[in-house]
């Protein structure tokens, strides 16, 4: 089993042990992404990139993936390979020969 199995077997675990997955249906785990993203965004609302508290910034983070791994197991989504196959798809609309040092969409490049 792969360290990510792993840790989201342990994740499925510390859920199901508490009787949460009862809560864990694909809208209310899109609906939590949202709202831990808006924690961590909070961190940095008025505060320049190093005056974020870096311990909270940790914990928003992981709840952000915690919420992402349960998501991606609800749909027996396997993880490496959803990334690997948008950094494939990524990496054909933005080619590094006109992507590189550029902010613009793939459809402005």
């Amino acid at each position: 089993m792969s360290e990510l199995n792993e840790l989201i077997s342990k994740i499925v675990k510390f859920r199901d042990d508490r009787d949460w997955a009862q809560f864990h249906n694909p809208k209310d785990l899109a609906i939590a992404l949202n709202i831990e993203s808006s924690e961590l965004l909070e961190l940095f609302l008025w505060k320049n990139e190093d005056g974020a508290n870096i311990g909270r910034v940790k914990e928003e983070l992981a709840d952000i993936l915690i919420y992402s791994l349960l998501l991606a197991n609800k749909y027996n989504l396997d993880v490496q390979t959803i990334i690997e196959s948008k950094l494939k798809q990524n990496s054909e609309k933005y080619p590094v020969d006109k992507a590189k040092g550029s902010a613009k969409k793939y459809n402005e490049l």
